[in-house]
């Protein structure tokens, strides 16, 4: 009868331990991703809260960089003839600077990106 016991418990411990040892491990979840201008809008739009002027400038400077990316040249923001004398008040000069500088530097940073994806491409494949 011992035996017997003895049977029904080490194959119960048997059993057990490999179940024992797949137990479920908890994982933090992914922290949410944060917020911001580049996740909530296309990157060729100017933040929400931009003023008039902040996106006159914002899309001044996308077409100011596709110009000089169509003409291989390598200026920069501030070498273009609107970034020098913008077109508005003096009052919101800086603004008007800031934001150019912005749009000029989302539109260069996504035609690069574009361009290596291209590059990766080989094939030619990709539709776009």
């Amino acid at each position: 009868m011992n035996m017997k016991w003895f049977s029904i418990a080490a194959l119960t411990v048997s059993l057990a331990a490999p179940a024992g040892m797949i137990t479920a491990k908890a994982h933090a979840a992914p922290a949410p991703a944060q917020s911001g201008y580049y996740q909530d809008r296309p990157w060729d739009q100017p933040p929400e809260d931009y003023r008039d002027v902040q996106r006159q400038g914002f899309h001044d400077g996308i077409e100011a960089a596709r110009n000089d990316w169509a003409r291989h040249s390598h200026k920069d923001a501030d070498d273009h003839e609107r970034f020098r004398h913008p077109p508005v008040d003096r009052q919101y000069t800086s603004d008007y600077r800031e934001s150019f500088k912005h749009g000029y530097s989302e539109a260069m940073h996504h035609m690069q990106n574009e361009r290596h994806d291209m590059d990766r491409d080989h094939d030619h494949d990709r539709p776009y």
